[in-house]
């Protein structure tokens, strides 16, 4: 069997560092990528710093089968992504001749100079847009890099359009179980069980409820069999310390 593709994601932007805007892409692109087989092994968020932004995409995408990039595509002067995505192919940057016409096809006449920018891409015949279906202006792919808005709405319409073309593997399944232990409670247990499960990814998440203490148990796998043994095991275990478990599917 061949490995699974692999991923990264890319948020750019001052105002998710800052705090300003929440980042919902993230979440989104995990779930999906685990239904497409695709690893998502790293996230990570940087700077409108132009070179930052080049040093980043370069590593990241010798590194990975994908890399997904969100923000810095709209008409303002902060929108960096484009032309940081041609700098570190050692391309040019134009206007995209479909861009332009679907931008114009879409406001009717000539769109101003801003809203031209959002046509922008590297050039080469290698580049391909991928289309929004929210907001018309396009993302685009040049090698194994998706350039996409930042707008949740419009980059997940923009990954929809995308998902057919992508090379996957087996999908990730998840299903969790929680209870009002402390996790400090089953460590031992859950030990044992990751080193006899090892294709299974077992992770613990303490939190709160109505101030006690309790943990979520996570089993993910490509192995439904698997996840469900295991969730039956730390079940038993739960029971064992006097707590009443309960099971779900997770993302």
């Amino acid at each position: 069997m061949s490995e699974a593709p692999t991923a990264c994601l890319l948020i750019i932007g001052d105002e998710i560092l800052s705090g300003r805007t929440q980042d919902a892409n993230l979440k989104f692109l995990g779930e999906r990528c685990a239904q497409l087989g695709i690893r998502l092994k790293e996230a990570r968020v940087i700077p409108d710093v132009p070179a930052v932004i080049v040093e980043t995409l370069n590593t990241c995408r010798a590194l990975y089968t994908y890399v997904f990039t969100t923000g810095g595509i709209g008409p303002t002067h902060d929108d960096i992504t484009t032309a940081c995505v041609a700098e570190a192919f050692g391309r040019k940057v134009i206007r995209h001749p479909e861009a332009v016409r679907r931008l114009v096809a879409y406001y009717g006449h000539e769109p101003n100079a801003a809203r031209l920018k959002m046509a922008e891409t590297p050039d080469g015949p290698d580049v391909e847009l991928v289309d929004n279906q929210v907001s018309i202006a396009p993302g685009f792919r040049i090698g194994n890099v998706y350039v996409m808005a930042g707008i949740p709405k419009i980059a997940q319409a923009m990954f929809e359009a995308i998902a057919p073309t992508l090379r996957g593997g087996d999908p990730v399944f998840s299903n969790f179980v929680e209870s009002d232990v402390k996790e400090g409670d089953i460590a031992a247990e859950l030990t044992d069980m990751q080193a006899r499960y090892r294709h299974v990814s077992i992770g613990s998440y303490p939190f709160m409820r109505d101030g006690r203490h309790c943990t979520s148990i996570v089993a993910r796998s490509t192995d439904k069999a698997a996840i469900a043994s295991v969730m039956n095991e730390v079940a038993t275990v739960m029971r064992a310390k006097g707590c009443t478990p309960t099971m779900g599917t997770s993302p």
